[in-house]
């Protein structure tokens, strides 16, 4: 299950929780970009250490490579990733097109 909490707010600015099933993701985040389940250069671990709370990853790079068929029998996107936390994909719409 998907919720927010709103923590406080200031004007337009506001700092909350979002909670998801993989954990809960504090506001406001940077959000690291694995575009293709893998953020370059650095590892799940450093990412954490890094103290990121969510990747970014694009459905559609996924579908391309390795596939869906793939990244479900490796146990879906986080063990595939080997990350335990919460991640938030796009659907890559802007690269079907470009």
């Amino acid at each position: 299950m998907f919720s927010f909490t709103l923590n406080t707010q200031k004007d337009q600015a506001r700092a909350g929780e979002m909670y998801t099933p993989h954990g809960v993701i504090q506001t406001p985040i940077f959000m690291p970009v694995g575009t293709q389940a893998t953020v370059k250069a650095l590892s799940p671990n450093d990412l954490e250490r890094a103290g990121a709370q969510v990747i970014l990853a694009n459905t559609y790079h996924l579908y391309l490579r390795p596939g869906e068929k793939t990244v479900a029998k490796l146990g879906g996107i986080q063990k595939f990733m080997g990350w335990n936390k919460p991640v938030l994909t796009d659907s890559g719409g802007f690269q079907v097109f470009s």
